[in-house]
């Protein structure tokens, strides 16, 4: 093996000043690579990145706040449309506590709101639930505790 000695030159940063060093490297030669064999390491490697992307955060169609940022009741946004199949998280935000509740006069037939529904109350900060629609239409929901306030929405599926 061959060796080549080669002046590098670092620079680092440590508590905010910008130090700079040549030191003297020892590099071995250069050997060919095939392109074949890197590519497959790379497609590999970004099989695995996406697969952990994936499985480390799960896509929503939506997210819908449970209040809004300055303490407004309601949710935010409060009309959305999304496509059959997907999923929408909600989550609770600010003047809480808060549940989700469809109105069984305002799914489309023969989905059941109870089923769907989120009654037991969100009472902390970043508390999540999930809906998957499979059943195309329109969606009207509500927060029990502050219905009487406006706090409703709707969700329209394609």
């Amino acid at each position: 093996t061959t060796h080549l000695y080669k002046m590098a030159a670092m620079t680092s940063t440590f508590l905010g000043s910008a130090v700079a060093a040549k030191a003297p490297v020892k590099v071995a030669a250069k050997k060919a690579v095939a392109p074949v064999a890197s590519l497959d390491g790379l497609k590999k490697a970004a099989v695995v990145g996406v697969s952990t992307i994936l499985l480390a955060s799960p896509a929503f169609a939506a997210t819908i706040k449970l209040g809004g940022d300055n303490g407004e009741l309601g949710f935010f946004p409060n009309k959305i449309t999304v496509a059959k199949g997907e999923t929408v998280e909600f989550v609770n935000n600010k003047a809480f506590p808060h549940n989700v509740v469809f109105d069984e006069d305002n799914v489309p037939s023969g989905v059941n709101a109870d089923a769907i529904s989120h009654e037991d109350y969100l009472n902390g900060p970043g508390e999540k639930v999930t809906n998957k629609f499979d059943t195309p239409g329109t969606y009207g929901y509500y927060c029990e505790p502050h219905q009487g306030a406006g706090m409703q929405g709707t969700i329209i599926v394609q």
